[in-house]
């Protein structure tokens, strides 16, 4: 079970059929990285960088939002072109990615996706935490968190 949180990020639709979440998420990363977000976000209360999924459709087949962005402690002041979200606290079941990203990462979700209707998932938003451990090349460490019944 996790705290409600306040994130301060961007945003896409996306999904994940025909392969179009991963030309859509590549993008988000490479604006998140290319406009130097990480920066602009004020009130940060956390280094870790977290990528959202949240307003699913249905189920990880249709589509959702993906949010990338750093826990905040107030929406006093969003910077123009970014988006503030809250997320309430949730039960959580937790996988953790090893390996070079954003392959390992990928990975993880494909074994979670095959374990979809054992899973008990939920669907209100999952997330995962990029932290110091994320930039470790061959030995990258991302904590995935889904929201579970």
């Amino acid at each position: 079970m996790t705290a409600a949180f306040k994130i301060i990020g961007i945003s896409t639709r996306t999904t994940n059929q025909n392969n179009q979440s991963a030309a859509d998420l590549g993008k988000l990363w490479a604006q998140f990285y290319a406009e130097n977000i990480f920066e602009k976000i004020p009130n940060k209360v956390s280094t870790d960088i977290i990528t959202i999924y949240t307003d699913y459709v249905s189920n990880y087949t249709d589509a959702y939002t993906t949010i990338i962005g750093v826990p905040v402690s107030t929406f006093e002041h969003i910077p123009d072109g970014l988006i503030g979200r809250e997320f309430e606290a949730e039960n959580f079941q937790q996988f953790t990615a090893k390996g070079e990203m954003p392959g390992a990462v990928v990975n993880t979700w494909m074994g979670i996706w095959k374990r979809d209707s054992e899973l008990n998932r939920k669907y209100t938003y999952d997330l995962e935490v990029y932290g110091a451990k994320s930039q470790d090349g061959e030995n990258a460490e991302v904590e995935i968190f889904i929201a579970v019944k």
